[in-house]
């Protein structure tokens, strides 16, 4: 089984390619530039440097969301068009589960953040059994000092990842009551290779679908469409 991940839903552009259980390739970049520019050049990079026929492959599969708006829009858009000029389904793997999926075994309990803005993450916990990985909570914006409270709760040490980490890092220090890490280097952010193996576990579900389904995941409204609806309300109140 040949599954094509990407990952374009934070500040990390990443592509990677799974055979079965062997990661074949991932190029990864977390730099400033947009995903438009990034994406298709490390795809044709990876094609290149291992001979790949992209006509081989049986699915590809993306990070859907929460994230960056524009990197979710840009994500799909280049999934889509490939699914459809390649006629493969695609795989749509929610992005912190996808995050998750970087601490495969690990005995504590995992927690994504990803910096939303106004004191809030998108997150969800997991932990890992015999049966593989089990989402506890699933993928939501939340407050982070709720976040903390509902983790002191559950009275196990916790692992973090994600970009709120170095964002939250003193509020969890002042909030967390149980033991916890954040993630190294190599595994604390958003990576392609995570997406495809999780990918290709929900290909063997049957969880895959036609490219032109493919939609989103945003969990909350952008900026612009809440300062809209901010301005007319109270514009209706004037």
């Amino acid at each position: 089984m040949r599954i094509l991940g990407v990952d374009s839903s934070g500040m990390v552009a990443s592509v990677a390619l799974v055979e079965d259980d062997l990661l074949v390739a991932e190029y990864s970049v977390n730099y400033k530039k947009t995903h438009s520019q990034t994406l298709l050049p490390m795809l044709d990079e990876i094609v290149k440097m291992t001979e790949l026929d992209l006509n081989t492959i049986d699915a590809i599969a993306v990070a859907a969301g929460p994230g960056s708006f524009t990197g979710l829009r840009i994500g799909a858009a280049t999934v889509k068009g490939l699914g459809l000029a390649l006629e493969k389904p695609v795989i749509s793997v929610p992005t912190c589960h996808g995050l998750a999926y970087n601490l495969w075994g690990s005995d504590k309990l995992i927690c994504p953040i990803m910096d939303a803005r106004r004191s809030q993450v998108y997150t969800g916990i997991y932990e890992f059994t015999k049966d593989g990985m089990q989402v506890l909570l699933d993928q939501s914006a939340m407050d982070i000092r709720a976040l903390a409270e509902k983790l002191n709760a559950m009275g196990r040490e916790v692992i973090f990842l994600g970009d709120g980490c170095p964002v939250y890092a003193s509020v969890l220090a002042e909030c967390m009551q149980v033991p916890y890490a954040f993630a190294p280097a190599h595994l604390n952010r958003q990576r392609a290779s995570a997406v495809a193996s999780l990918g290709a576990e929900y290909f063997k579900q049957g969880k895959q679908e036609p490219a032109d389904d493919l939609i989103p995941i945003y969990l909350r409204k952008s900026q612009a469409e809440r300062e809209r609806e901010e301005k007319l309300a109270a514009e209706g109140q004037a």
